[in-house]
């Protein structure tokens, strides 16, 4: 077994290995770019090596660095993560080179599996299930419209070094592909170094389902079941889960053999995973496979119970697998909500900046329910526009597929951050979702559900009384805190306006009364009394306890004369009056926004690529106006409606904050 490994990688995944390194008795090293220099992963390895400026293409993706690195650390192997080099078949060799062990499969397999282009050809060798489409190199914008009109719209543009979501794109028409297939290779490029793209058949409403396979190098090849990730949001994953609600037995053993076959085929010597395109009638296709550890591994690990960190070390280390196929066993179910820097609100455009509050829910477990969140970032610091903007993966496990989904939705109410906008209100969302909750997924499940984005709810039914019992008691928490200041003139007893009150749920109105019962208060709301009791002191960014008997989470943020309150996918501000308070508040004006329609504002922190417009061009609703990249993504911006260009404020090369304005239209 090593001494000491490297992890050739940043954020959350370099923590992951970095933990079960420690636990296997393993030294680790840390390697870290300018803007890294106080990242949590730098901290928690035993030794950490500088690798050069922010973008990752002259640091993390600079292969002599990290073998430089290695040689001056002791390391005699290298963990690559997942993104970076992971995939990069040149990688393994120059560390063999250099006699350095590489954790994961060998260059053979990368080169075969690792290529989407290759690895579509291999699984067609293998007899593999494979989707319709042209697997050529594409060279022009032309050609790609013609190979799209041939096998039929809607077609995937893929990168075919690709991952992440990063240079893929789904196209309709041939407009569509056109404008689909620059974006693509330039993506490809930026992300990759590699801009080779191809196209396949898009199958509709499809599901996206991925068998985890683990081989040594010993010719022992075994599946891990699978993972179901078919929440998507612009091809990237969003919500993970493990088993999937679609399969049953028979196909999962299909899907399964079919995945130690191709890996068996290119002998595959790693952890890996296959991923397949699936019909609703069960009826599945090879898609890739990514020849990596998954960002979805925890899923797998807390179903399985198999440590795959782990496994690939001791399998890197020569060791044979310690498991047969019969010996893996599917417990229980669990999901991952993947939380990221972006803003829900604006169409999950990228979000940076400081964490004031960063409070994971408690990890572990309790009453069969474990709660885990990966992560590698730390209160206080910063979220870089130069990286993946993954902040966390909360995972829940649970006996069932509901207690798995309500303990995740307890633990995203549970979950405070600040100083960032971030996609927690949309997790917590789908997790009420009846679509989600009784597993009738696709790929599009986002696009059908928030045709036109996603907006916060309002609180309604028994969500909009929770969360006015919940502004109540911490009013009356507040209130009797005050209570307590000395040289009050006051009668002994309760007053009653401290007892009746309104409380105005944005602009709802609740009438409600408080009253004392053993282990706290009861919140009367419409003739029904909700018991309330819990720990939560003033300045707490998440109130936790009981409301009328059932244990929740609620996010607080203070507001001016009350608390804004988030629960279960919906948020309000909340304040509570008494009655004279609450005929005087609705007297009060209502501020108006001011008016930014005719301003194209830039929605996040990035750089101006492309301006596609000039001064008195008249533009139709839907044409691009210019490009701004953002954590290794390129958004096009558009016309929300018929307008003339008026000023145009910002060049190509431009660094520009969130809301700086771009153009003006007349």
């Amino acid at each position: 077994m090593f001494d000491k490994i490297l992890i050739a990688n940043r954020g959350e995944i370099a923590c992951r290995v970095i933990k079960t390194a420690r636990r296997m008795g393993i030294k680790t090293v840390a390697v870290y770019s300018d803007a890294d220099r106080d990242a949590l992963h730098v901290e928690m390895a035993d030794e950490a090596v500088h690798i050069g400026p922010a973008p990752a293409a002259q640091s993390y993706l600079v292969i002599e660095k990290i073998v430089e690195a290695c040689k001056a650390t002791g390391a005699q192997a290298v963990h690559p993560g997942y993104g970076f080099l992971s995939e990069r078949e040149a990688f393994p060799k120059a560390l063999a080179e250099a006699g350095i062990v590489f954790i994961g499969p060998n260059p053979a397999a990368i080169a075969a599996m690792g290529d989407k282009i290759e690895s579509k050809k291999a699984a067609a060798a293998a007899k593999v299930s494979t989707v319709p489409g042209f697997l050529g190199i594409i060279e022009s914008p032309e050609q790609a419209v013609t190979i799209a009109d041939e096998i039929g719209y809607p077609v995937m543009i893929k990168a075919s070094a690709g991952g992440g979501g990063k240079g893929m794109r789904i196209a309709h028409s041939a407009d569509e592909v056109a404008e689909g297939f620059e974006r693509a290779k330039s993506e490809a490029a930026s992300s990759f170094g590699d801009d080779r793209v191809f196209i396949e058949k898009f199958i509709t409403d499809p599901r996206h389902i991925e068998i985890q396979v683990l081989g040594d190098k010993h010719g022992n090849v075994i599946y891990l079941g699978e993972r179901e990730c078919s929440i998507q949001r612009r091809n990237q994953k969003v919500i993970e889960e493990a088993p999937s609600p679609l399969l049953d037995e028979a196909t999962r053993r299909l899907m399964g053999e079919q995945a130690v076959a191709l890996a068996k085929a290119v002998g595959y010597d790693s952890a890996g995973t296959v991923e397949f395109v699936a019909g609703q009638d069960k009826s599945f296709y090879f898609l890739e496979m990514n020849t990596r550890l998954q960002v979805e591994h925890p899923v797998t690990e807390l179903v399985t119970g198999i440590d795959l960190v782990e496994e690939m070390i001791r399998v890197a280390a020569g060791e044979k697998l310690r498991l047969a196929q019969a010996d893996v066993k599917l417990d229980g179910w669990a999901v991952e909500s993947r939380i990221y820097a972006e803003d829900p609100i604006r169409n999950f455009l990228p979000s940076t900046g400081r964490l004031v509050t960063y409070r994971p829910p408690p990890e572990g477990e309790h009453a069969g329910i474990t709660v885990r969140n990966d992560t590698g970032v730390y209160e206080g610091g910063e979220i870089s526009i130069y990286y993946d903007p993954m902040i966390a993966k909360l995972v829940t496990h649970a006996p069932s597929r509901d207690k798995a989904i309500a303990a995740q939705a307890e633990a995203l109410d549970a979950f405070a951050i600040e100083g960032i906008r971030h996609n927690i209100p949309f997790l917590t969302a789908l997790m009420q979702h009846p679509r989600w909750q009784e597993g009738k997924l696709s790929t599009g499940f986002i696009a059908e559900e928030f045709p036109q984005g996603f907006k916060l709810a309002a609180p309604e039914g028994e969500v909009a009384r929770r969360i006015v019992a919940v502004g109540a008691a911490i009013d009356h928490l507040l209130n009797e805190r005050k209570r307590q200041i000395s040289g009050q003139m006051r009668p002994n007893g309760a007053v009653r306006f401290d007892r009746e009150r309104v409380v105005m749920l944005g602009a709802e109105r609740y009438d409600i009364v408080i009253e004392d019962i053993d282990g706290g208060i009861a919140v009367v709301i419409d003739g029904q009394a909700w018991p309330v009791s819990s720990a939560w002191r003033p300045g707490e960014p998440v109130w936790t306890g009981h409301v009328g008997g059932e244990h929740i989470a609620v996010q607080v943020r203070p507001i001016l004369n009350g608390v804004s309150l988030a629960h279960a996918g919906a948020s309000a501000e909340v304040r509570v009056y008494t009655h004279r308070e609450a005929e005087l508040a609705a007297l009060m004006p209502e501020k108006v926004e001011a008016d930014t329609g005719k301003k194209l504002l830039c929605p996040m922190p990035g750089l101006v690529k492309v301006v596609s417009v000039k001064v008195g061009q008249e533009v139709k609703a839907g044409e691009p106006l210019c490009i701004v990249e953002a954590m290794k993504m390129e958004n096009v911006l558009r016309a929300e409606r018929d307008a003339t260009v008026s000023k145009i404020l910002a060049k190509e090369g431009d660094s520009l904050s969130v809301d700086a304005v771009i153009m003006e239209f007349a």
